[in-house]
């Protein structure tokens, strides 16, 4: 059976001639139709680029992108994106950044049902008394759920989240952590989501798979998240397993950061690896 969306020996290089760099090298990656998966990965190792290519808004150098069996050869309304920088437009309101996604995916449908569309998004992510302000009146958690009202409006068949968080204070990351896998939980939309938080993804996916640092980067071993869902932060600390895989992804993440800078001689910057005290 085919996965739902498959990367083959992909490889992305930039420049040409000697003045080249292969960013990504020989990139495997299978995911199946509802699953939740988690690429964690050092800053500056690819990760961008790697969702621009399964997005389709970059071609691969080598290798081949297949969503739901057919070659990715440009964007589609099919794979809704969340980007970290939000890319609301200044000039139009909460409303008019989804209604214009809405317009996009669905070019036929009447004013009316675009309206309620709009709507309903928005109140999914809790900004209905916000529809009418523009971006410059929001704090950046309320601009990032524009972002994923947006992206969840032209009712995407696979969400890719692109460090979506990663701008936010740590309340507001832990809240919109809560209302993405609360939307997610309702229809379990396939979902890719790249972090440098072991933690982040150790809470939302269903598996995690390290992005080894560029250049050449690839993908290292896949790390089970077997959790039962929902999952609750507090209790976490608590399980066995969490502890187990946190420790097991982050020594991993550790020891290829050391054989990088011995190879290179550059100081990669880590992941958010924070300690955590098990401690009662």
């Amino acid at each position: 059976m085919m996965a739902y969306l498959e990367l083959n020996n992909v490889c992305k290089t930039y420049g040409e001639g000697v003045h080249a760099t292969e960013v990504l090298s020989d990139i495997n990656l299978s995911i199946e139709e509802g699953e939740f998966v988690a690429i964690v990965g050092f800053t500056g190792s690819g990760k961008t680029t790697l969702v621009n290519l399964i997005n389709g808004l970059l071609k691969p150098t080598g290798g081949e992108i297949l969503f739901k069996g057919k070659a990715v050869s440009g964007t589609s309304h099919e794979r809704g994106v969340i980007f970290q920088n939000y890319s609301l437009l200044p000039w139009l309101t909460v409303g008019q950044n989804v209604s214009m996604a809405v317009r996009e995916a669905f070019p036929n449908e009447k004013r009316k049902a675009v309206k309620e569309r709009v709507a309903q998004y928005v109140e999914m992510v809790g900004l209905t008394p916000a529809i009418s302000k523009r971006p410059k009146e929001l704090s950046g958690g309320m601009r990032q759920r524009v972002a994923v009202a947006r992206a969840l409006s032209m009712n995407p068949e696979m969400i890719i989240m692109d460090e979506p968080l990663g701008a936010l204070d740590a309340l507001t990351r832990g809240n919109l952590q809560d209302e993405i896998l609360k939307i997610w939980s309702k229809d379990r939309r396939t979902a890719l989501l790249i972090t440098n938080d072991v933690d982040e993804g150790l809470y939302m996916a269903d598996r995690i798979i390290p992005l080894r640092p560029g250049p050449r980067a690839t993908l290292g071993p896949e790390f089970k998240i077997d959790i039962e869902r929902p999952r609750d932060k507090t209790e976490l600390n608590d399980n066995p397993f969490y502890k187990k895989t946190r420790n097991a992804i982050i020594e991993y993440l550790m020891s290829i950061g050391e054989e990088r800078k011995t190879v290179s001689g550059k100081v990669y910057a880590l992941p958010e690896l924070s300690p955590k005290s098990f401690v009662a």
